[in-house]
């Protein structure tokens, strides 16, 4: 496609008819011509907002788009609306995959039960792959507004699902050529499949009737990396037992490969809870199909501390993610 705005006929074709509206507090859909959209909340309710870029991805990645943004939502206690979406594409990109994109996007949101609220749709040279920004709106009711930084000494850490989720389904994805050197297709295929578990909608919403005080998605920097993010927002010390942090053999295959380690991995799909009694919490969410465990607690001070056995590791800021060395 040439550079600049997407033609319309090509926006009618690829993604207004791919659009589907679902949600009654939207007041005002996509069009053409239309520059923005209108979402009305219930009395005593707040908006929450979000937003990402997938940079990293490239089949999924308007799945991606939708999770990861709903993702962040969810860890305030807010319930998804829909989303706005800004796609820039290189100039080599054809129809073909916008509509591909624009197909991920809305079966994301089919899943969830959100709409897309707008957004742009662009090609330019400053690209050499698709870029895609989401920008998500959910609801909460003003007394149920939770923020990543409410964790309280004491509070035990519950973990959902497992290390390096949503890094695992990349990497099996954009990479099959290089692991079925050394991997049997089973394994990269189960990996793969670790896409479907990278909403942590459902489990927020447990957490939010069992008055949990902080949640944070595990994203870049990986499960290392939350845990001094979560720390630093609550102003908080952490200790986490290395043995107890669940990972899947898949996972861990994976990234010696690559020579990756796997708690420094995009984790999307696994979240992080601050709560008084995390056990019950683990109890609950496995009733409902989810694995979580607890892994460790929140401490005086601001020693944040990996323990494994007699060794002890202290916590830094995430810096790049694992995941862009399969790029190297």
């Amino acid at each position: 496609m040439k550079i600049g705005k997407v033609p319309e006929n090509v926006l009618k074709r690829a993604v207004f008819k791919q659009i589907h509206h679902r949600r009654q507090e939207v007041l005002l859909h996509p069009g053409v011509g239309e520059d923005c959209a209108a979402v009305a909340p219930e009395q005593g309710e707040v908006f929450v907002l979000s937003t990402d870029p997938i940079t990293g991805a490239d089949k999924q990645m308007g799945v991606f788009a939708v999770h990861i943004t709903a993702n962040d939502l969810a860890t305030a206690g807010a319930e998804p609306i829909g989303i706005l979406s800004s796609i820039i594409l290189p100039p080599e990109t054809e129809e073909q995959d916008l509509r591909r994109i624009m197909s991920e996007l809305e079966q994301a949101c089919d899943e969830l039960q959100i709409e897309i609220l707008g957004g742009h749709t662009e090609v330019s040279d400053a690209v050499n792959r698709p870029v895609i920004t989401v920008t998500g709106v959910g609801k909460v009711a003003r007394g149920d507004l939770l923020s990543t930084g409410g964790m309280q000494p004491g509070d035990e850490l519950v973990m959902t699902k497992w290390a390096g989720l949503e890094g695992s389904a990349i990497i099996a994805a954009e990479k099959r050529d290089v692991l079925e050197q050394t991997l049997p297709a089973h394994l990269i295929d189960t990996a793969e499949s670790f896409l479907k578990h990278i909403s942590v909608v459902p489990e927020a919403k447990i957490a939010m009737q069992h008055g949990v005080h902080a949640m944070h998605d595990v994203t870049e920097g990986g499960i290392f990396g939350a845990l001094w993010e979560m720390g630093a927002a609550s102003g908080v010390g952490i200790v986490a037992d290395l043995d107890k942090i669940p990972i899947r053999q898949e996972t861990i295959e994976l990234c010696e490969v690559f020579d990756i380690n796997p708690y420094l991995l995009i984790s999307s799909g696994c979240m992080l809870i601050g709560c008084e009694n995390g056990n019950l919490l683990v109890d609950r969410l496995q009733d409902a199909g989810i694995p979580a465990a607890v892994i460790g607690r929140a401490t005086e001070g601001n020693d944040r501390v990996i323990r494994s056995g007699e060794e002890t590791r202290f916590l830094e800021p995430a810096g790049s993610d694992e995941l862009y060395k399969i790029y190297e």
